[in-house]
C-alpha cells in the first residue's frame, strides 16, 4: 500500500484543539483535509483544462481507488460513545471553493469498544455519487460522534490504490491482525 499526501483525508489524534483533528468533539466534524480533485495549476501535477471539471475517481476498472480509514491508536471515552464515518462530495461553487457537501456513503456505527488498533472503519471502493448528484470536485470525510465524548484515539484516512490487506485478527474480522501465532516466515 502506498500512501499519498494529496489523497490523505486525516491523520487525526485525540485531544487536539481543532475539531477536524480531534475525536474529542461531540458532534459531526469534517476531516482535516478536503481533497481537491482539480488540483491547482502550478502544483507540478497535470490538471484538466479550464472548465472541464474534476477528475472522476469513482468506480472503474480494476484496480479501483479505495477508501481506507484505520484506527491507529485505540479510542477511549469516559461516558460511552459511538463513531461513524461518512464520505461526502461537493461540486465547485464557481470560485474554486466547495458549494456544499452531500453524503454519499456512511459506515456502520461503531461503539468505542470496537475502536481498537487496526480496526478498519471504511475499507471499500470509492463509490459513485448518488443518482442526481453532480460529479464532485471536492471530497471530505465527516466523523459522526454520538452518545459520548472521545478522549483519546487516532484515525488515519486515505484514498489508496491497493488496500493494506493482511490476515484478519483471529477474533474480529474487522481488525487487521498480522501473522497468526506460530507462523514462521523463512527468508
Amino acid at each position: 500500500m502506498i500512501l499519498d499526501g494529496l489523497l490523505a483525508f486525516s491523520n487525526i489524534t485525540g485531544g487536539g484543539t481543532n475539531p477536524g483533528d480531534s475525536p474529542t468533539a461531540v458532534a459531526s466534524t469534517p476531516s482535516t483535509n478536503q481533497l481537491d480533485l482539480h488540483l491547482a495549476t502550478g502544483s507540478g501535477i497535470p490538471v484538466l483544462a479550464s472548465g472541464q471539471g474534476a477528475r472522476d475517481i469513482g468506480i472503474g476498472d480494476d484496480p479501483a481507488m479505495k477508501l481506507l480509514v484505520l484506527v491507529t491508536a485505540a479510542f477511549t471515552t469516559g461516558t460511552g460513545g459511538t463513531l461513524s464515518v461518512s464520505l461526502q462530495g461537493s461540486p465547485d461553487n464557481g470560485s474554486g471553493a466547495p458549494l456544499g457537501f452531500v453524503t454519499y456513503y456512511t459506515s456502520p456505527v461503531y461503539a468505542v469498544a470496537s475502536l481498537v488498533v487496526g480496526a478498519r472503519l471504511l475499507d471499500m471502493d470509492v463509490p459513485r455519487p448518488p443518482a442526481g448528484v453532480a460529479e464532485p470536485r471536492f471530497l471530505q470525510l465527516a466523523y459522526n460522534i454520538a452518545t459520548g465524548i472521545m478522549t483519546a484515539g487516532t484515525l488515519k484516512a486515505f484514498i489508496v490504490l491497493d488496500r493494506h490487506d493482511m490476515f484478519y485478527n483471529a477474533l474480529v474480522n474487522s481488525t487487521i491482525g498480522g501473522y497468526l501465532p506460530g507462523v514462521t516466515v523463512n527468508n
